[in-house]
């Protein structure tokens, strides 16, 4: 009989060494990204596992949000691009989603929301399709620069003759030279940025921790472009970037991607993440197409505990809002933090 418990990984003292006897867990099941998403949102970890003999059977972890807003609810996971149920079987995760509703319909929840798993929910309509994107690594860092297409590999060449340079750093200080260029960035696609608090809890429980760095590219000594990397067993996962749209002409986005696949290369990484891209992001698909990642689609799917029902609706949010360009960056602030923890 399978035997399923809710538990918080947060409290559980050996939790991300369990994670690595299942093969299919990521950076986003651990306690890492956890921490960050409770501390910040104050959002209650509730990770419905099955444990057999010491193995990892299966896994929904899922955050219960509870918002005047949006309803009380539970999302697998917010602000994360992808989080698969982890499941030996189907028998496993059916066991596991029927643990996931019931705990729901008693607690009041308007819904759950899963960010990926088309493997287990088949033919179910989905809420919310993206593309993800994902590059085999190798010790031999000449052999991955080959495989990019030529485009790629000139604009990584052009950068390095511009002169930047690029900096993989583990300090407080250099992710605040990365969320002043996120919030630059966030206005100039007309959203407000995330908090501050939810960046500084990256920093404590990810990057001093180093389970992730950020990186900068520097030109004539100021920072123009950024990004935050994560990463778990031999997986780096691109989380975030940004950069001044005035030295877009520098490169300094390839050159940064790159930099951070040879520190993968060097440290046992075998696999890149690009994260997810909407749809209609020609320009974001076209950059990640580029270096020959293998490219593969993420499913959203939304449950209705009131109907019982997996909906087709979209969830209504909107990737950009005009008056959010024309706001100071202080206002985009405050926005953020009261916005975000809401949406989920």
């Amino acid at each position: 009989m399978l035997n399923i418990s809710i538990l918080n990984p947060i409290e559980h003292p050996h939790w991300d060494e369990l994670l690595l006897t299942a093969d299919r867990a990521t950076f986003f099941h651990t306690t890492a990204w956890a921490r960050v998403l409770s501390d910040s949102y104050g959002y209650k970890p509730l990770y419905f596992a099955a444990i057999d003999n010491g193995k990892l059977a299966g896994l929904i972890p899922v955050m219960e949000i509870e918002s005047f807003f949006t309803g009380k609810r539970g999302v697998s996971l917010p602000f994360t691009d992808f989080c698969s149920p982890v499941a030996d079987n189907m028998g496993v995760f059916q066991g596991l989603l029927d643990a996931v509703r019931e705990h729901g319909r008693k607690s009041g929840w308007k819904g759950i929301e899963f960010r990926g798993g088309s493997d287990y929910f088949g033919e179910e309509p989905t809420s919310a399709e993206h593309y993800t994107h994902t590059l085999a690594l190798d010790s031999d860092e000449g052999k991955v620069f080959a495989a990019f297409k030529s485009n790629t590999r000139r604009n990584i060449r052009r950068a390095g003759v511009e002169g930047v340079e690029v900096q993989l750093l583990n300090s407080r200080e250099a992710l605040a030279d990365f969320y002043r260029l996120n919030c630059i960035t966030r206005r100039d696609h007309g959203l407000p940025p995330q908090p501050w608090n939810f960046f500084q809890k990256i920093f404590d429980h990810i990057i001093a921790a180093r389970k992730g760095f950020v990186a900068l590219v520097f030109h004539q000594g100021k920072p123009v472009a950024g990004a935050v990397f994560f990463y778990f067993r031999d997986e780096g996962v691109y989380k975030y970037g940004a950069s001044d749209k005035d030295h877009q002409h520098l490169r300094a986005n390839n050159l940064i991607m790159w930099e951070a696949m040879r520190w993968c290369c060097r440290n046992g990484i075998r696999t890149f993440s690009f994260g997810r891209t909407e749809p209609e992001n020609e320009g974001l698909l076209q950059f990640k197409r580029g270096w020959g990642a293998q490219e593969s689609r993420v499913a959203y799917y939304r449950l209705s505990l009131r109907e019982n029902t997996f909906s087709a609706a979209r969830n209504g949010t909107r990737s950009s809002y005009p008056v959010f360009k024309i706001l100071p960056i202080p206002v985009l602030r405050l926005a953020g933090r009261i916005l975000y923890r809401h949406v989920g």
